[in-house]
């Protein structure tokens, strides 16, 4: 079986080393907050303003309109957090301060290449956000994706045909498929769900290495 997204979540949360500073992209990445474990000491970013970023609140009548992420959705804030300006925030993003972003994307290349702003399809609204700042500033950059898309094409590919959001910034992929590392010389996967490594290399049309 695939994975679902909360499943791909609590692989990335698993594998965000302690004690990082993080910074979790708009849309499915915002799922890891949820799955992060207190003994972690993993501190959430977000680009308009806060560091010490909780999960959602668990009820929605705590809900606090002036408490959200970059994304406009209500989180909660841990014990120590701080706000500041968002200009503030983005001299952390880009001054190499974040040790992992986890971001979405539209498709990754081989060599690291993201693209996940815009599809350059004629009326799709482009929405560049802080993903170009975090994928050059952050030490780490996760991606947390659909291995395909829902017309069934891949999203891990040789080349980006998609405009680019950064340039061989990509560490790690995780997919409902499988989890990808990019090492700069090649592919490697190190967990497969529901698959093989051999039927990834079929369906992908990519060279790929399996883990030792």
């Amino acid at each position: 079986m695939t994975l679902s997204l909360d499943e791909i979540a609590r692989l990335v949360a698993r594998d965000i080393p302690d004690g990082s500073y993080v910074n979790l992209g708009i849309g499915q990445p915002t799922r890891v907050a949820a799955h992060l474990r207190a003994g972690q000491g993993i501190v959430l970013h977000t680009e308009n303003g806060m560091l010490g970023m909780g999960p959602a609140p668990a009820d929605p009548a705590d809900e606090d309109p002036d408490l959200i992420n970059a994304g406009k959705q209500p989180v909660t804030e841990l014990p120590g957090a701080a706000y500041f300006h968002h200009a503030d925030s983005f001299a952390m993003m880009r001054g190499g301060h974040l040790d992992v972003c986890v971001l979405g994307a539209f498709q990754v290349a081989t060599n690291g290449d993201l693209a996940n702003w815009h599809t350059g399809e004629p009326g799709a609204i482009p929405a560049v956000g802080g993903a170009m700042d975090l994928a050059i500033g952050a030490k780490q950059v996760y991606v947390m994706m659909t291995l395909f898309a829902r017309d069934g094409t891949p999203k891990l590919v040789p080349a980006c045909t998609y405009p680019l959001t950064g340039l061989a910034c990509v560490n790690r992929v995780y997919t409902d498929h499988a989890v990808f590392h990019l090492t700069g010389s090649g592919v490697v996967v190190t967990e497969t769900f529901g698959t093989t490594v051999d039927e990834l290399r079929e369906r992908l049309s990519l060279p790929l290495d399996a883990a030792q």
